[in-house]
């Protein structure tokens, strides 16, 4: 008898349980939908008046601004232009964090809309038009469309949530630090303690309305490398007398390709080698002496990407020698491999399917871009996936990429990623609570 009382006392407050979560997650989906206009105009002001890295200061000012009269505590000047919003729940629970980046690019805009920018700032000692080229714009917009959702049922949410508005993710200028690494070293993810993180990035190669994600590796390290080759130099009629920087470093530049075709297998993990930039001498007829070429690696393995760092060193050294020349080869880590907890991506699964359709919620090849949510995710568990915004019916194909000036994004897409951000909140509070 005291069995079936004790049943039918957990059955009964299991079912009041439900309810109240369906009822949270009803109010959820009907603030984000009356949400829509006002999100779309602030991304709208943010892509108008775009700020570069570590500069973001009227874009900082406005998210605060904002957050304090939703009655959320705020932190700014973290990470030098940062912003963070706590806002602590009526119940006990779990810290999750929420990161949007709010930097844009040194690129000019060329599309065709009423919001174009026109901006124009400093970057490494030049003036250079800006462009939100990436879509940060967007993830601000609908972080504090997110922030607004869940201060309206502050009472009900079990646990705290930090809302992380992350300049610089692009990198910061030269000679200076910034970005997710300085925002952890200055302590975002203490005071309160975090226990998870969420991020998402708009993606002009996904159709609205769809969900991509992947466990473990989605997104790869980013590594830069300079390679300074020391040749002799002579008169351009007169090669014989000299060492030729260049034509060494055109023959390195060819062999860094081997790299990626016979010593990586590419059936397990995928790596990319580019060089982007080369710069030596002055005049057309004077072979110079020095040259510096600058490059990225892109790995999705640790181990794959230790073999890569060892041949280029390899293979720059050694076609240097053969020329009679010497390469000099400084690799730098700039961020990790942004790294999906598979346990965490596991459990909020059924969220994402749940809010965004299971038929919307697509497993996506890794990505060969890089991501500085990974320094977050070296600390904390973290999901990071991607949020589709290229329009219904247009060819994928003819989508324009990231980081060009024709970058565009629909913004039908920004209810998905509010309800989405809100949903991963409050079920991975349902499922960690603390008492």
């Amino acid at each position: 008898m005291k069995k079936n009382l004790l049943f039918a006392v957990l059955f009964y407050s299991v079912c009041i349980a439900s309810a109240q979560n369906t009822t949270l997650k009803t109010k959820v989906s009907k603030k984000a939908e009356s949400l829509e206009s006002k999100v779309i105009a602030w991304r709208r002001d943010f892509h108008q008046n775009p700020e570069l890295g570590n500069r973001e200061f009227k874009t900082g000012e406005k998210i605060a601004t904002y957050l304090r009269s939703l009655g959320i505590e705020v932190q700014t000047g973290v990470a030098k232009t940062g912003v963070v919003g706590i806002l602590k729940g009526g119940k006990p629970g779990p810290v999750v964090a929420l990161r949007a980046d709010i930097d844009a690019l040194p690129i000019k805009e060329r599309v065709n809309i009423a919001f174009a920018s026109k901006a124009e700032g400093e970057y490494n000692g030049k003036i250079v038009p800006i462009m939100h080229a990436c879509g940060h714009d967007t993830h601000i917009a609908i972080l504090m469309g997110t922030a607004e959702i869940l201060a309206s049922i502050k009472n009900d949410l079990k646990g705290t949530v930090k809302f992380i508005f992350q300049p610089a993710e692009e990198g910061p200028p030269e000679g200076e630090e910034g970005g997710a690494e300085l925002m952890i070293k200055e302590g975002v993810l203490t005071n309160p303690k975090v226990d998870v993180i969420f991020g998402l990035h708009i993606n002009a190669q996904t159709e609205v309305g769809k969900i991509k994600y992947r466990p473990k590796g989605t997104m790869a390290a980013s590594d830069w490398f300079t390679i300074k080759i020391m040749g002799k130099q002579t008169h351009g009629a007169y090669p014989w007398l000299g060492v030729d920087p260049i034509v060494t470093a055109s023959q390195i530049v060819m062999g860094l390709q081997t790299i990626i075709s016979r010593n990586v297998n590419i059936t397990e993990s995928a790596a990319v080698v580019s060089v982007g930039q080369i710069n030596a001498g002055v005049r057309s007829n004077v072979i110079p002496e020095e040259l510096i070429m600058n490059g990225t690696i892109r790995s999705l393995d640790n181990k794959v990407q230790q073999l890569v760092h060892d041949r280029v060193k390899q293979i720059a050294t050694a076609i240097a020698e053969s020329a009679g020349a010497t390469a000099d080869v400084t690799i730098t880590n700039k961020t990790g491999i942004t790294y999906n907890d598979p346990s965490l991506t596991e459990k909020m699964l059924p969220t994402l399917q749940a809010v965004g359709g299971k038929e919307n919620v697509l497993l996506a090849p890794a990505v060969t871009g890089a991501e500085d949510f990974s320094f977050y995710q070296e600390k904390i568990p973290g999901l990071y996936f991607f949020l589709g915004g290229a329009p219904k019916g247009k060819p994928i194909a003819e989508t324009a990429a990231h980081h060009t000036p024709d970058f565009y994004i629909d913004e039908s897409s920004f209810v998905l990623g509010m309800k989405v951000m809100s949903n991963l909140t409050l079920d991975y509070m349902e499922m960690n609570i603390k008492k």
